[in-house]
């Protein structure tokens, strides 16, 4: 995100940071209805759950100490301070940030932190506990996004976070910050947990594909919030990641396909809504430093690669249910690095990658910081896992596994086909109205003072 330099409040630009957070809001009950879909009928509410209540919890978390531990001061490059507790002092009128007020920052800040730990539920779909996915959502908000969001976005002249104000590595929106990050931490939990009963054996087909459509639509509308918004300013940046969000997602969708029907033969629903995920996942990091052309050529390369990838897990023996690490671990990683390839001084970011002639520094750069932060969300969020199941249980026994997450844990159904059979039951054994001479109906007869 752009570096924020204190100047007058401008209306324009307040409004669009505040519409932009209320798209990225909307983004997490987009990736409820995408995951929702994606599970089978018995899984459905409680994936759906896992989503929103990471908007309460991760809300209460904010307000109280994250914000402040992630844009308040500088603590050793890699966090911040507890200056801001309670966003402290925030509320004044000459509280500003670059030119909004700092809370309309902290709000766009604040959609960021909640749908970044709710990406990683879709890696653990039908088997988690729910108490033991809130103590995780906690526990990694706290010990990784705070740190690694301040190390990646916490600009001060040189005296900020690490990775964006030190080693100088590009992440615009969030391809280091919140997708390889969420896809590390997601690949540690599907190890903890371990397989589904019946993974490779039964099938575990979408049970819903329209909600899955209505989830990845509602995702690339919000994800103009979250790549355009973080301009920070209704200006040129946000208008140029705006026109290079749209173009490599739309040829994400195609390379992903592409790839789909040449090794599957066909070119299916689900493809299109993860390659067009893929792509929005690729262009994050890199939409404000490459150029349309290179939002292309990314994307179209995305989709391919993300295509490639989802099929590791069954190579490599680990269970991410939903595809998690193949799109956003993969996506996000391949977004960063192609800075170094396709990055150029034209564009807001202001670097040059290879292919512009810029050699492999920027590369170098961007390879270092996914690295780290890949390696630290992996390590804490293993250690946290086990931690979590050994005390208060993190997955769930096989036979509520069998039974299904939603009864188990919610004591609910999404579909009340019981009640609906119960409706067409009650429907059928009413006696069919009389029909008259001349045509019309009426009513049945009533019999020993009981209406039929």
């Amino acid at each position: 995100m752009e570096g924020m330099t204190l100047m007058e409040i401008n209306a324009g630009d307040t409004a669009w940071v505040l519409a932009s957070a209320a798209l990225v809001m909307l983004m997490t009950p987009g990736l409820a209805f995408f995951y929702g879909g994606m599970v089978r009928m018995k899984s459905v509410l409680n994936m759906m759950m896992m989503s929103f209540i990471t908007i309460a919890v991760v809300t209460v978390m904010w307000v109280l100490v994250g914000y402040s531990l992630t844009f308040a001061g500088d603590t050793g490059h890699v966090i911040g301070d507890f200056s801001e507790v309670g966003l402290k002092g925030l509320m004044a009128t000459d509280s500003v940030s670059g030119s909004t007020p700092t809370l309309a920052f902290v709000a766009f800040q604040l959609m960021f932190a909640i749908i970044t730990p709710a990406l990683i539920s879709g890696a653990i779909a039908d088997r988690a506990k729910f108490r033991g996915w809130i103590a995780f959502v906690v526990g990694w908000t706290l010990l990784v996004y705070f740190p690694v969001a301040h190390s990646v976005w916490f600009l001060q002249d040189g005296n900020g976070g690490w990775i964006g104000d030190k080693l100088k590595a590009v992440d615009f929106a969030g391809g280091t910050a919140v997708h390889l990050n969420a896809g590390a931490a997601a690949l540690a939990l599907a190890i903890v947990l371990g397989k589904r009963v019946g993974w490779k054996k039964d099938p575990m087909r979408p049970h819903s594909l329209p909600l899955v459509l209505l989830g990845a639509g509602l995702l690339w509308f919000g994800w103009f919030g979250f790549n355009a918004g973080s301009a920070l300013s209704a200006g040129t940046t946000a208008a140029v990641t705006f026109v290079n969000t749209q173009a490599a997602t739309a040829t994400a969708v195609i390379g992903w396909l592409i790839v789909e029907r040449i090794v599957h033969g066909k070119a299916t629903t689900l493809g299109l809504a993860s390659g067009a995920v893929a792509g929005l996942v690729a262009i994050t990091p890199s939409c404000g430093a490459v150029s349309p052309i290179g939002a292309l050529i990314l994307g179209l390369a995305a989709g391919a690669i993300c295509c490639f990838a989802v099929s590791l897990k069954y190579k490599l023996g680990f269970d991410d249910s939903l595809d998690v690490v193949g799109v956003h671990f993969v996506g996000g990683l391949f977004g960063s690095l192609a800075i170094g390839l396709l990055g150029t001084a034209a564009a807001p970011s202001a670097v040059n990658g290879l292919f512009y002639g810029g050699g492999f520094t920027q590369l170098g750069k961007q390879a270092l910081a996914n690295l780290v932060v890949g390696l630290y969300s992996f390590t804490v969020a293993f250690i946290l896992g086990k931690v979590i199941d050994k005390t208060i249980g993190f997955r769930v026994t096989e036979d509520d596994e069998v039974t299904g997450v939603d009864q188990v844990e919610h004591a609910e159904t999404a579909y009340d086909f019981l009640g609906a059979s119960g409706l067409r039951g009650a429907l059928s054994a009413r006696p069919a109205p009389a029909e008259t001479e001349n045509g019309t109906t009426t009513e049945p007869a009533e019999k020993e003072g009981v209406k039929a």
